[in-house]
């Protein structure tokens, strides 16, 4: 792809010394070349730093920042966000796994159907990196009061063109940072639209899946309540789908 326009990668870390070097090889093994990938370390107490410092003394693309305190992942997220020179953007969680062609199948669709937004499929697996044998698919174009009722875009499997979108700031009255963000863009009138191929895979941690499944649906609820201040009834309408779709989501 001639004139590759810069893709900034957003990546936090915390406490990730089991899982991070594989995520950033995922990234480094990518067939599209022109990237920037933007790791804030949120003052973790493991080997994850001095990790991805290797990584970064080897590779310039790797901008390693260390936050001055601990502060959570919208606010670190937002550091990296704030360096980001790329005209797109994607998001990688430090355990997660790209596939090599995830950034250049999205950026040529991206500029091919000139779209602000797109999402795709992602691959479950166990916490050692064994696949679950579950594909989480896509659910055709996305607006704002479908999202609402249908949280199923991963944050790993988006690529946003901020000439679009505008700049980019993780909402931090929100507890479900990415989930907020997607509601800004699309409220604003832009849609996520599908690809229907698998871009990622999808770390699933056996210690905390029943608790984070309750967190996941508290922080949705606040969402509605507090960052979209939607009506108790409306809320109440949109988390009874939401619960649905998850269900369904894991079940099919």
């Amino acid at each position: 792809m001639e004139n590759q326009p810069l893709v900034s990668i957003i990546m936090p870390s915390y406490n990730a010394e089991k899982y991070i070097a594989e995520s950033i090889e995922s990234v480094l093994h990518q067939t599209y070349s022109n990237w920037e990938l933007l790791i804030t370390d949120d003052c973790s107490n493991d080997q994850t730093p001095s990790i991805v410092q290797s990584y970064a003394n080897k590779d310039p693309r790797i901008d390693f920042v260390i936050a001055s305190k601990h502060s959570g992942i919208a606010n670190t997220r937002n550091q990296s966000i704030a360096r980001a020179k790329g005209r797109f953007v994607a998001f990688l969680d430090n355990d997660d796994l790209w596939v090599t062609e995830k950034l250049e199948k999205q950026i040529r669709f991206l500029l091919k159907n000139d779209f602000a937004f797109v999402y795709s499929e992602y691959e479950l697996m166990n916490e050692d990196g064994t696949p679950k044998d579950k594909t989480i698919k896509t659910a055709g174009v996305i607006d704002y009061d479908r999202y609402l009722k249908n949280t199923i875009i991963g944050s790993g499997t988006i690529m946003l063109d901020i000439e679009k979108t505008g700049s980019l700031q993780m909402p931090d009255n929100a507890t479900s940072d990415d989930m907020a963000l997607w509601c800004k863009i699309l409220k604003d009138g832009h849609c996520a639209q599908p690809m229907k191929e698998v871009l990622m895979r999808y770390r699933v941690r056996d210690n905390s899946a029943s608790a984070n499944k309750l967190k996941a649906a508290k922080d949705v609820w606040l969402v509605y309540r507090k960052q979209e201040k939607l009506t108790f009834f409306y809320s109440l309408i949109c988390f009874c789908c939401y619960a649905f779709n998850a269900i369904i989501k894991r079940i099919f």
